[in-house]
């Protein structure tokens, strides 16, 4: 069982896990502001996360089947290990997931501390109103016009 964890490793399986989690989480988020924006119905982005998730596992297969090399893609059991650059892949890895998670940490500190008070000039300028319309009875029976006063 510890050759399959250190082989994953030496596969850099779990820095791919690590990296996809993090982008993908970053494209939910992405997606959860700017999917309503252009009006879409919810069940696409319910759809745009299902497809989010549903990747991962195809990134970890990709990630212990493949390697990649100086000279492209290649299957993993076809790279000699004395030639293998995995380590360097590795460190490659690690400084993409540090900058992707320095991303990450400022579109959430956007999101969430972004300033969404709305001041008096709104209310005065028009770019915020509401619309009070009277309720008026519909029915012939005058004892349910004490539905209508206490809906106003």
């Amino acid at each position: 069982m510890s050759s399959f964890f250190s082989e994953l490793k030496r596969r850099n399986v779990v820095k791919v896990g690590v990296a996809y989690a993090v982008v993908g989480w970053i494209l939910i988020e992405v997606g959860s502001v700017l999917i309503p924006t252009f009006g879409a119905p919810e069940w696409i982005f319910k759809f745009f996360a299902l497809l989010v998730v549903l990747g991962l596992p195809l990134a970890l297969i990709f990630a212990w089947a493949f390697e990649l090399t100086p000279e492209g893609l290649k299957r993993e059991h076809e790279v000699d290990r004395s030639q293998s650059i995995t380590g360097k892949t590795g460190r490659k890895l690690d400084f993409g997931i540090i900058g992707l998670l320095a991303v990450a940490l400022g579109i959430s500190v956007f999101i969430n501390l972004r300033d969404d008070t709305q001041t008096d000039e709104d209310y005065v300028n028009g770019r915020l109103s509401i619309a009070v319309l009277p309720f008026t009875s519909r029915s012939t029976d005058p004892e349910n016009a004490l539905f209508a006063d206490g809906i106003h």
